[in-house]
């Protein structure tokens, strides 16, 4: 009466044994986990012959790090004073789409107030007193720069 496969063996899995299951196992540290289920879900989709090719070139640190090093985050992007300076500017922009950043407007434009306000509060309620009172720190910089 009982008439039991090979697959319908408590432990045994499914029986099904393609290449993808071939290909995950071997590169799994420990099998069976989640982390490897779900490896072995994407190869299926993908199609074993397809599954580890990156559809994107490989990047050499060399690149990373020319890419993650911007003007605007290195020393001659910055202003000595506080800011950006132009240089600094046109990278951010370059980086992120969209945004406009202008120089400071010491003199009094139509951005001065809205910036002092905007920038007295955050010195008074989101840095440290040590931060506050620190001559250099970026934001004093920038208060004195824009002649607040």
């Amino acid at each position: 009466m009982n008439n039991l496969n090979e697959s319908d063996k408590k432990g045994s899995g499914s029986g099904k044994k393609d290449a993808c299951y071939k290909k995950v196992k071997a590169s799994a540290s420990v099998w069976p986990s989640a982390y490897a289920s779900g490896r072995l879900v994407q190869c299926r989709k993908k199609g074993a012959a397809n599954y580890g090719n990156s559809k994107k070139e490989s990047v050499t640190f060399k690149d990373f790090c020319i890419e993650a090093s911007a003007a605007w985050q290195r020393k001659e992007g910055k202003n000595k004073k506080g800011g950006l300076n132009e240089k600094g500017r046109k990278s951010y922009e370059r980086e992120n789409p969209g945004s406009d950043l202008k120089a400071p407007q010491p003199e009094g434009g139509p951005r001065k107030k809205s910036f002092c306000a905007r920038m007295g509060g955050m010195q008074k309620k989101l840095t440290s007193a040590k931060t506050a009172n620190d001559p250099d720190s970026r934001i004093n910089k920038a208060l004195r720069n824009w002649k607040c």
